[in-house]
């Protein structure tokens, strides 16, 4: 029982930083395309429109900066497993036509009224 709590509180949690990460990034001016889209291998948190361009997001939280912060967290192995969801879903989605796109991170780092949220566009290929 414990553990489902703590997933559940993990999950709550991951989605409030999502929504978060959505309304920073609506105010910049991107459309909201979908969230928590999955595929074997891996999860894009958000995927939104900049312009004509899509962008793969993926939304890290940590409470400090002890192992390098949030941004830091979104190692290589990590990476490629955003990059492999992301084909399949442009392979799903626009088969031989797919848009520009591009993979984004915002990291979120503290706590509470103590955050600091950062974008980083283009944060890896």
């Amino acid at each position: 029982m414990w553990r489902a709590s703590k997933v559940f509180n993990k999950r709550a949690k991951g989605d409030a930083y999502e929504k978060i990460a959505r309304h920073h990034l609506q105010k910049q001016g991107l459309k909201f395309v979908a969230q928590n889209v999955n595929f074997k291998g891996g999860e894009i948190d958000l995927i939104m429109k900049d312009d004509a361009q899509l962008v793969f997001i993926e939304v890290r939280f940590r409470q400090n900066k002890q192992f390098g912060g949030a941004a830091a967290s979104v190692a290589y192995k990590k990476q490629q497993r955003i990059v492999l969801a992301a084909q399949l879903y442009l392979q799903k989605t626009f088969g031989n036509q797919p848009p520009s796109c591009r993979f984004d991170v915002v990291a979120i780092d503290g706590e509470d009224n103590d955050s600091q949220l950062t974008w980083l566009k283009n944060a890896f290929a």
